[in-house]
């Protein structure tokens, strides 16, 4: 069932097709990743999306996070996710 997402080219791209869902500046998304001891990725948004993307009391970055833990312990990566403006 997750046979597609291994490595973290297609973890960046789960993130980027769920923010692209959420948001509505879409071509304004862009997920960039640093690799080192740990993974990194830097989800950017339009301000404007900002709010769409974090949620209510942070609910939906939460579960965006939830997501990405559970995907990328099944890749056996450790991944962080940074939301920036």
């Amino acid at each position: 069932m997750w046979c597609w997402l291994k490595g973290a080219d297609a973890i960046k791209d789960l993130i980027s097709i769920i923010a692209r869902a959420l948001v509505d500046n879409p071509e304004q998304v862009s997920v960039t990743g640093i690799e080192g001891a740990h993974t990194s990725l830097e989800l950017k948004v339009a301000k404007s999306d900002l709010g769409q993307v974090i949620g209510k009391q942070g609910k939906t970055a939460r579960a965006i996070r939830t997501i990405l833990s559970g995907v990328s312990g099944k890749a056996k990566k450790h991944v962080v996710l940074e939301i920036l403006e």
